[in-house]
């Protein structure tokens, strides 16, 4: 698939501002391994989250010497890091968006969550800025006839900055990567899901605990490229589109207890290949055994269908049925003597929206 169009260049130049909300997603099915630029070994699912995102705001004049100067501001403050970062994946996408070497930006970018922590943060990020590239492109091009186009075209864009990212661009649920049997769905962009979802889904609740809000030590990119030596590599692909395939009948079919195995099936095994890569590395804490070993407990003398997910980091995504919030409320406060830090009450969302500036 191509985008790149050497016709996006401004005949004049123009000034102006622009800026979108985009949410983290938590995928419940993992994509950790990938080939080429940005292709996922294994097609993988997500959950988009509503008030873990994303608000940036890009401000952008023409450049003075044909090479984008870029500013980027996170929490208000000059970051040099982001600021490199975005570079590298504006020079990714210069083909696809010759404008970019026509403008200089300021990038105003916060969260509502702690940055690096493994609650997808370069999702969120990523996607903001690909939806505002497209937004520019849309503003000033008149490119894209429907919206379906915008968005196609944005989450094949997000892909190149960061692979979660395109799952990012649409609310509920998405998959990334090509599955036989599900119409349109591919490695370069992500998709919303073909069918409507069971009702029991909908709404469902992601109370992320956070365990350790600190900087992770392994980037994703590092982890992703270790499973190219892993010894259990290709086992972990199998499982992964066996996972996947189940996921969607549940899906449909609203089976909670097939669910909380998957997830956490998927859960653990993720950072078992990370604890099984050369060299190895362990993102998990104490704690987050501790709570895993609640979980289990709380489970098991309820009945209710409460389970975990990680991202990659220590942090865990307790899910569960909206109708289940006031009694998960319990198991909530007494995950609190494990983190001085506040839950975030999250659910499914509807997606990024457009600021209005």
């Amino acid at each position: 698939m191509n985008y790149n169009n050497p016709n996006l260049i401004f005949t004049t130049v123009p000034s102006g501002k622009t800026g979108w909300n985009s949410p983290s997603n938590i995928a419940i099915v993992k994509y950790w391994g990938k080939k080429g630029i940005q292709i996922p070994s294994n097609p993988s699912l997500s959950f988009t989250l509503n008030k873990s995102m994303t608000e940036t705001t890009v401000e952008f004049i023409p450049t003075s010497n044909n090479s984008n100067n870029l500013e980027f501001y996170f929490d208000g403050i000059k970051n040099t890091k982001f600021a490199e970062k975005t570079s590298t994946f504006f020079n990714r996408i210069i083909d696809i968006f010759p404008f970019i070497n026509q403008l200089d930006f300021k990038i105003f970018s916060k969260n509502t969550f702690p940055h690096s922590t493994g609650i997808a943060s370069s999702a969120s990020g990523m996607s903001a800025l690909a939806l505002i590239l497209c937004d520019i492109e849309n503003q000033f091009f008149n490119t894209f006839k429907t919206k379906e186009e915008f968005y196609k075209k944005a989450s094949f864009v997000a892909r190149l900055g960061s692979g979660s990212a395109c799952r990012s661009i649409y609310g509920n649920a998405s998959l990334w990567g090509h599955f036989d049997g599900i119409n349109n769905s591919s490695d370069f962009y992500a998709s919303e899901l073909p069918f409507e979802i069971n009702p029991i889904f909908k709404n469902y609740r992601d109370t992320i605990i956070i365990l350790d809000s600190s900087e992770k030590k392994v980037s994703s990119t590092a982890g992703h490229n270790l499973m190219n030596n892993n010894p259990f590599g290709q086992s972990r692909i199998s499982q992964a589109k066996n996972n996947f395939k189940d996921l969607i009948n549940v899906l449909k079919s609203g089976d909670l207890d097939y669910f909380v195995r998957i997830a956490e099936n998927e859960a653990l095994t993720l950072h078992a290949m990370m604890m099984t890569s050369k060299p190895s590395f362990i993102l998990m804490k104490p704690n987050t055994i501790s709570v895993i070993e609640r979980i289990w407990e709380y489970r098991k003398e309820t009945n209710i269908p409460v389970c975990f997910t990680l991202d990659a980091g220590p942090n865990i995504h307790l899910l569960y049925p909206h109708e289940n919030r006031n009694n998960v409320g319990e198991l909530i406060e007494s995950l609190s003597s494990f983190t001085t830090e506040q839950p975030i009450m999250d659910y499914m969302g509807d997606g990024p929206e457009k600021i209005n500036l």
